[in-house]
């Protein structure tokens, strides 16, 4: 009966992935304006003393996916500077190092670029909360991911959505030749990974 049930939950969200990728295709780089977006107050004041997306947005480096902006690139760039963190007395570690994860799949292999994340983000924001700190300790499971949960936290919240299965799954596994083009086929029945 478990296995029933996650396959009915990865289904679900599969299938909101999918929607999703539509919706952002349809509406490439036209960010919705604050007293729009179904968030901010209309009536407040403070919405006309906030900077509208398309203004902020539109100056970084543009992409085809999620919030249309290339993040990575940006900073690497020097079109914008985040703080790594709100405490004065982190000591920052720009960690420059891939982790090779999904080593057994039928997906290419999952390259996870450190230094792109760190550059970002202090380490404690993903461990040992999120993922343990030594190899081979978590177990990744794209059901997880797709429910928010693991690399779901920022990928496809405020990252680049989910949609963009070979920004991740981008090594190709030995004999089988490059990673396959978009769009992905989704078969009929999928089932999440084991």
């Amino acid at each position: 009966m478990q296995e029933s049930i996650s396959r009915a939950k990865f289904s679900r969200a599969l299938l909101a992935i999918v929607g999703l990728a539509c919706c952002v295709a349809a509406g490439a780089a036209d960010w919705t304006p604050l007293r729009e977006d179904g968030i901010h107050d209309p009536r407040s004041p403070a919405v006309k003393q906030k900077q509208e997306p398309a203004e902020a947005l539109s100056k970084l480096t543009p992409d085809t996916a999620g919030n249309m902006v290339r993040w990575v690139q940006s900073l690497e760039k020097g079109e914008i500077n985040p703080r790594a963190s709100i405490r004065p007395d982190t000591k920052i570690r720009v960690y420059d190092s891939d982790v090779l994860l999904n080593l057994q799949g039928g997906m290419p292999i999952v390259r996870f670029p450190h230094r792109q994340h760190t550059l970002w983000l202090d380490c404690s924001n993903c461990h040992d909360e999120l993922f343990k700190a030594e190899t081979g300790a978590t177990k990744f499971s794209m059901l997880k991911i797709l429910e928010g949960e693991q690399c779901g936290q920022c990928h496809g919240a405020v990252s680049f959505p989910l949609t963009e299965c070979f920004r991740c799954h981008s090594v190709a596994r030995p004999g089988r030749g490059p990673k396959p083009s978009l769009p992905i086929p989704i078969p009929a029945g999928a089932v999440p990974p084991k």
